[in-house]
């Protein structure tokens, strides 16, 4: 998993050609810069690419988070780990 611009780390490894991801918006073109075969989701706050999961931003880490508590402990834990870290984002 990376967080934030973390991406741009696997990108410059190889790591992500012709892959999935994501990264803070403001990096975005950095990204495509360092690989052009990367499959930019500018839109996704995270994204799943089976066994490499990329987030948009430092915040974002936190739904990524969640996600993958989601997928390995099931919905039921998710939702008592985010209750427990009081996460309740706001849509403005």
């Amino acid at each position: 998993t990376s967080v934030c611009t973390g991406s741009l780390v696997y990108a410059a490894a190889g790591l992500l050609t012709g892959r999935r991801a994501t990264t803070h918006w403001a990096s975005l073109n950095l990204l495509s810069e360092t690989d052009p075969t990367v499959i930019t989701d500018v839109d996704a706050r995270f994204v799943d690419d089976g066994d490499l999961i990329t987030s948009a931003g430092v915040s974002a880490g936190i739904d990524m988070a969640l996600h993958l508590v989601r997928r390995f402990a099931g919905a039921e834990r998710a939702r008592a780990v985010q209750r427990e870290i009081q996460y309740d984002p706001v849509t403005l």
